[in-house]
């Protein structure tokens, strides 16, 4: 059997004694990343003597979708890397493979997007404040998928979820860098059915156990709290090169202006300092977690709701109740 080496996004083929290609995913490449780790997958099934229909119904799948593997045509799931890997005995090359390759570029978007994908593909430090949604890089594959379906369906909708989820990959080393979120409390509000939140309220606990990620949430009802006027992102490179990112609804926005960055960096510790602290946000994440947890699986309003507001009044209560003076008993008198 050839000889499959699979240090970095670079992949080395060799089969007979002799190199058969040597390419990658960079920019000027002849062939994409995804058509790579088809050839791979190629590979080892002719190793194994298996047709495309014979790996398809031993995964199983369509033969259609092995031949666009294969191609370069369709970004391959995880799942369907390491079913190869344990039917064509690989070793785990696959799964190596998969989770080395930046499927991002194989999906179109936008320029601006692209540019902020590579700018976290690169960064050594990322704070990051959102509201209404949570960010792509602490998103689950239903929440994403629910999110992404406003815009695209089928096989686009598949290979956006999986785009973005590949983003995630170097927050999620174990040397991955630091990444602290606050997220305003309207981002643990229902995207998709409850099912979808509950489980997105628990991929959030999980990733706030890693040593590099952290996540507060700043509560609804804290009105001293001073929060960007939108979502924006803070990201410090290579070489102390610093970055604002902010989104709207059609493009992004980027600024190295130093000033403009330390005056965002400032409020934003303000923020983070006067927020509740993880542990303290972890609590509020598990709170919404079980109250989606009571719900029935429908995208209605949410008991999470409910205990906000009950929150938020017993906020207001202790703060600006008027105090009634109690009548007390005078002091006794003597009997003349």
């Amino acid at each position: 059997m050839g000889r499959i080496n699979v240090s970095g996004v670079r992949v080395v083929h060799c089969h007979g004694g002799g190199a058969v290609s040597r390419r990658n995913g960079s920019a000027g490449s002849g062939v994409s990343t995804a058509a790579v780790f088809g050839e791979v997958l190629k590979h080892f099934r002719e190793a194994a003597l298996l047709t495309q229909e014979g790996l398809a119904g031993r995964i199983p799948c369509d033969r259609s979708h092995v031949a666009r593997v294969e191609a370069g045509t369709r970004v391959p799931t995880d799942g369907f890397a390491k079913s190869c890997d344990e039917l064509l005995a690989t070793g785990g090359v696959l799964m190596r493979l998969w989770g080395r390759i930046d499927w991002y570029p194989q999906v179109e978007h936008p320029d601006w997007f692209q540019r902020r994908a590579e700018m976290d593909a690169n960064a050594v430090k990322l704070y990051e404040y959102q509201d209404m949604v949570v960010p792509g890089l602490l998103q689950s594959a239903d929440y994403a998928r629910a999110l992404l379906s406003q815009k695209a369906c089928g096989e686009l909708l598949e290979d956006r979820v999986r785009a973005r989820l590949s983003r995630q990959q170097r927050f999620l080393a174990a040397d991955g860098p630091l990444y602290i979120a606050v997220l305003d409390e309207s981002c643990l509000r229902p995207v998709g059915p409850s099912v979808v939140m509950r489980d997105q309220c628990a991929h959030l606990l999980s990733l706030g156990q890693r040593p590099n990620i952290r996540i507060q949430v700043a509560p609804a009802d804290r009105y001293d709290l001073v929060r960007p006027n939108s979502s924006m992102s803070l990201i410090t490179l290579p070489h102390s090169e610093q970055w604002i990112y902010s989104e709207s609804l059609s493009r992004g926005y980027f600024n190295n202006d130093p000033n403009a960055y330390a005056q965002q960096c400032q409020a934003y510790d303000v923020l983070r300092a006067d927020a509740p602290s993880a542990p303290e946000s972890a609590a509020l994440i598990r709170e919404a977690m079980e109250a989606y947890g009571r719900n029935d699986g429908q995208p209605r309003r949410s008991d999470l709701d409910q205990e906000q507001l009950q929150r938020k009044r017993r906020g207001q209560l202790h703060r600006s109740s008027p105090r009634f003076p109690r009548s007390r008993p005078g002091p006794r008198q003597q009997s003349p």
